[in-house]
């Protein structure tokens, strides 16, 4: 990753991602522990796209399905008893649902940042219903 990727990832770190975690706690009606892997999101070559890339692929698919998700109290309680953290990744393996994953209680959303971009209310879907099937 060179200095455009790591400057564009930690501008949206510092700058865009605050509103998009008081959106996820207000989503999910509790303080969701989130994990970032900021150095995986950042992809050589599309620093300009950062902003973009990183809300339609990661964080406004995570804010919808959890507010799809605590549309009543039994959401709500569901959500808050059976989430522990949210984990946010680029392994550079998934450009698909494929590697969305809830696994004792840890939510791993790991999509390659530039694939599928536009494919954001899929993925909201996708989550809202892995979340669903877990708790």
């Amino acid at each position: 990753m060179g200095l455009a990727e790591r400057r564009a990832a930690l501008a949206f770190s510092t700058e865009e991602y605050p509103g998009w975690r008081s959106k996820f706690d207000q989503a999910a009606c509790f303080e969701v522990p989130v994990e970032v892997a900021w150095d995986e999101l950042a992809v050589d070559g599309y620093a300009d796209d950062y902003s973009a890339f990183f809300t339609k692929v990661y964080f406004r698919p995570l804010a919808e399905a959890l507010a799809a998700i605590t549309i009543d109290d039994l959401g709500k309680d569901a959500l808050k008893a059976g989430l522990k953290k949210i984990v946010v990744r680029n392994s550079g393996q998934y450009y698909s649902d494929s590697g969305f994953t809830f696994v004792d209680g840890v939510l791993t959303v790991d999509h390659q940042a530039q694939s599928n971009v536009e494919y954001y209310d899929e993925r909201a879907k996708q989550l809202q219903r892995l979340l669903e099937s877990g708790l």
